[in-house]
């Protein structure tokens, strides 16, 4: 099992380079090249809603993102450090301003990370969260 860990500043500029690592590594993974589109659009999506929530929280921490190589599948993992809001309950921080409207802004990331890959699974809690989506891989062909 191989893993390349990244870490970035929580700017929006360093999305880009996560997205061209992120693409590198899935094909090199054995990712169909059909897919590398996918992916890149994928990451986008997870990277720069992790920047917006170390924005929006004050967090000085980097972005993490783990590119995962396994036997049959390749798995990215994007973790951030805010805090999540138990569902239902009004999160830390949140005071006047329009709360409701970050919440639609996430869900509708997370909707296009749904829609994009088959594999996704959202964990949050108060220390931050995470997203892992995993593809699968097909071995690499040996031309005789």
């Amino acid at each position: 099992m191989a893993t390349v860990e990244l870490r970035f500043s929580a700017l929006p500029e360093h999305v880009r380079t996560a997205r061209l690592v992120a693409a590198a590594v899935a094909r090199r993974a054995g990712v169909d090249e059909a897919v590398l589109d996918e992916v890149r659009l994928a990451v986008g999506e997870a990277c720069t809603r992790a920047v917006g929530l170390h924005q929006t929280g004050g967090i000085s921490a980097p972005v993490k993102v783990l590119l995962i190589e396994e036997e049959k599948q390749f798995s990215i993992e994007v973790g951030d450090e805010a805090p999540h809001a138990v569902p239902g309950e009004r999160g830390p921080g949140a005071g006047p301003g329009d709360p409701d409207g970050e919440a639609d802004e996430d869900e509708m990331g997370l909707a296009v990370i749904s829609g994009l890959v088959d594999d996704v699974e959202v964990s949050a809690g108060e220390h931050g969260g995470s997203i892992k989506m995993t593809w699968p891989t097909t071995p690499p062909t040996i031309l005789a």
